[in-house]
């Protein structure tokens, strides 16, 4: 089993999926936001966007978390940036990406909604928009709604990550 990113913007569904996945397929999950520093915590609090040398180290932190789990580790981490994920896939060969694809209205909405529980400010989905590089077409990436069940996107990536072959 390789390991899984599950990934997109703020307020899409990464970390029920990833739960949801990790339980089904007996894994270790890792819930990417717990391993942002304080100093990025209190920059998403207040609503400024975090930089590229912001999330530096919480990449490096990911793929070492990566690199120590050859047998597979469930990831949720935004991934907006092909250059993100590609750092991603350095430390584990083989990684896949789980795209849970939402429209920024829809996204608003969540991520208003878990506002009083959460440090991410509804100021910064605008910006994770602005910043999101599709990851559709790149290889190992399956693009699904996230606005679909939450049980039939975990059967669905399941099935993705473990393909049978019946015979006919």
């Amino acid at each position: 089993m390789n390991s899984i990113v599950i990934m997109g913007v703020a307020g899409c569904g990464k970390s029920s999926l990833g739960a949801a996945l990790a339980q089904a397929d007996h894994l270790t999950l890792l819930e990417g936001d717990d391993y942002h520093s304080l100093a990025s915590r209190e920059k998403m609090r207040q609503g400024i966007a975090l930089t590229d040398a912001d999330r530096d180290g919480w990449l490096a932190t990911l793929g070492d978390a990566l690199r120590a789990q050859p047998q597979g580790l469930v990831v949720t981490c935004s991934a907006l940036k092909r250059s993100y994920r590609e750092r991603l896939r350095q430390a584990a060969p083989g990684l896949r990406f789980v795209f849970l694809d939402i429209d920024k209205a829809q996204a608003q909405a969540r991520v208003v909604a878990r506002a009083p529980s959460h440090f991410f400010s509804t100021s910064l989905v605008d910006n994770q928009f602005a910043t999101l590089e599709s990851p559709v077409g790149e290889a190992g990436v399956l693009r699904v709604d996230a606005l679909r069940p939450l049980a039939d996107l975990q059967t669905e990536v399941s099935a993705w990550l473990h393909p049978t072959t019946e015979a006919l």
